[in-house]
């Protein structure tokens, strides 16, 4: 790791001592480098496996009260994964919350770089550096085509502005529905299997599609079971996703 932190006005070190996150990305991403200082997480934060902390409920539902129990130095959050209304609460109850809008790679790394340096004063772990080098370069060519649902009953897939259309992007894979004008719409499966992808890429979660649950609904575009977690989460677990991800062959 580099030693990079945060000075005061004083040159004195400011560094977060208690943490709630509200992301499960971040979670694993902050557990890699102070997981002492990490006091609370929802119960979607499942990585580190071994995290020890006081759970706060979900992402859309947090015990305010517990969160506020824990007297956390900030608490971090995401636009699209926690409600504006929760923060607002913890903010009016005095407690610093830090946003983030992660919609591309490259977005997910400026973030934890703001993080580590400016709010939390922690070093940048060394897997941030291997991410940035490994996903923020030029977008390859194109090799196929995808759509990428995220829910059946309704049907639900991967539109526009969103991390996992543009990691896929920079996989080489070019997402179908990426202009649409909604960032995960409703579709009816004969939409999404008619929709001239190459491929489906059906994601274990946020749905868990399994062998038995997703291929059998499509009948004319084939299917691949890929891990939610390496498309969608944007972590330490960016270079697994770019070792295992990047290697899906091609037609």
């Amino acid at each position: 790791m580099s030693t990079r932190s945060v000075t005061g006005t004083d040159g004195s070190a400011r560094t977060a001592h208690r943490v709630v996150s509200l992301v499960p990305s971040i979670t694993e991403a902050l557990a890699s480098v102070r997981p002492e200082a990490l006091v609370g997480a929802t119960d979607w934060c499942t990585h580190p496996a071994d995290l020890d902390v006081t759970r706060v409920r979900g992402t859309k539902n947090p015990d305010l009260a517990a969160v506020r129990a824990l007297r956390p130095d900030v608490v971090v959050a995401n636009r699209e994964e926690n409600r504006e209304l929760d923060v607002r609460r913890l903010r009016d109850a005095g407690i610093r919350v830090e946003v983030t809008e992660i919609e591309t790679v490259p977005a997910a790394v400026a973030a934890y770089h703001h993080l580590f340096d400016d709010v939390l004063g922690w070093p940048r772990p060394d897997w941030l550096a291997e991410a940035e080098r490994l996903w923020c370069g030029p977008l390859p060519t194109v090799t196929r085509r995808v759509v990428v649902p995220i829910w059946r009953d309704p049907w639900m897939a991967v539109g526009s502005r969103t991390f996992t259309g543009d990691l896929v992007r920079r996989l080489g894979l070019e997402n179908v529905l990426a202009d649409h004008p909604e960032r995960y719409p409703h579709a009816e499966l004969v939409d999404l299997d008619s929709a001239g992808a190459d491929v489906v890429l059906l994601p274990d979660e946020p749905y868990p599609f399994a062998p038995e649950d997703g291929p059998e609904a499509f009948t004319r575009t084939p299917t691949e079971l890929v891990s939610g977690r390496l498309l969608t989460w944007y972590g330490p677990s960016l270079l697994a996703a770019h070792r295992s991800l990047a290697r899906t062959p091609t037609p």
